[in-house]
């Protein structure tokens, strides 16, 4: 619970530092000002482009960067206990290919005439991509092995079908536009991003902490939590169901970023231990507060030229990664 608390109040001074963090002079002070004005407590005493520079920009795009690691890192905890994988992440079930090659479709083809944008292309992809890898892991027996074995097949499916349609259809332009949203980006993040991807990981949080014994109960095995009384098929389905729709979900809001869910996990292990009590509430504030420094890090480091975040999160993720096995590897 303590550790949860200030994780919390972490996640809360890094946002309110973040904002300030840019070409424009923005101080904490401002971005408070400037919530409450919004929040109907008079005029923030800023002009209209700071003012704008706070609400319509930088605060909109650091807490969907707090929302989407809190999500992703919550997907890997349950994921690798779900699935017995030291290895899964978000993105094993193929959900971030899937989403991909939905938005390239509309980007690059067309698809959908206008009516359905970028974001919502990607969410019907990442769908398609998890329906694929439902109908492929009941074919094959429908055991945790074949799930994972299930979504890699889908993963090198649709980035295959993503590769070809921006090698064939795209422009110059277009490919580089595409390219960067395949790498994560929070570039175009607003309000309406920030309340449909928060409400999601509400809602997703619950149904995992629900579940937290149940997943301390598959850590062990399939078996065991099957003699615990644990219906396991109608759990696994539902609980992937779940991070499925959460990675959907904000893969189409920032892209593919990758690392959050596969090494923050192993890292919250190490310090608080495999139970998914205590693990779920420090999963969500770690990772808010790993992803909204690497975007801010991502939107600075090279200022005016943006880095993708999913570069950031990469670079930093996998020299942590061979540190947390090179650790657990000793302890054993």
């Amino acid at each position: 619970m303590v550790a949860g608390v200030a994780g919390v109040l972490l996640l809360g001074v890094s946002v309110a530092l973040a904002v300030t963090l840019g070409p424009a002079d923005i101080r904490v002070a401002d971005t408070w000002s400037v919530v409450v004005s919004r929040l109907g407590g008079g005029p923030s005493g800023l002009s209209p482009i700071r003012d704008g520079i706070v609400w319509e920009l930088r605060l909109p795009r650091t807490l969907l960067a707090a929302v989407c690691g809190a999500g992703l890192a919550v997907c890997g905890v349950v994921m690798q206990s779900l699935l017995r994988n030291p290895l899964a992440d978000p993105f094993v079930l193929g959900v971030s290919s899937g989403a991909s090659t939905g938005a390239v479709a509309v980007v690059v083809l067309g698809v959908g005439g206008g009516a359905v944008s970028v974001a919502g292309g990607a969410f019907l992809g990442a769908l398609a991509s998890f329906a694929l890898v439902l109908l492929l892991s009941h074919a094959l027996g429908g055991t945790t092995d074949r799930v994972v074995l299930a979504g890699v097949a889908a993963m090198q499916l649709f980035s295959a079908l993503t590769s070809f349609v921006v090698m064939t259809a795209a422009d110059a332009e277009t490919t580089r536009g595409v390219l960067f949203w395949l790498l994560g980006s929070l570039t175009g993040a607003d309000w309406t991003d920030v309340g449909v991807c928060g409400a999601v990981l509400v809602a997703a949080l619950l149904v995992c902490g629900g579940h937290a014994r149940t997943l301390d109960a598959f850590a062990f095995g399939e078996e065991t939590a099957a003699t615990l009384g644990v219906p396991v098929a109608r759990t696994r389905l539902a609980l992937l169901t779940v991070t499925a729709l959460l990675t959907a979900v904000l893969v189409a809001a920032a892209g593919a970023i990758g690392f959050v869910g596969l090494v923050l996990p192993h890292a919250l292990r190490a310090l608080a231990g495999p139970g998914h009590a205590r693990l779920l509430p420090l999963a969500a504030p770690a990772g808010a507060v790993f992803l909204v420094w690497a975007d801010t890090l991502a939107r600075t480091v090279l200022d005016p030229q943006e880095v993708p975040v999913g570069v950031v999160t990469s670079l930093v993720g996998v020299p942590a990664f061979v540190l947390v096995l090179h650790r657990t590897r000793s302890a054993r």
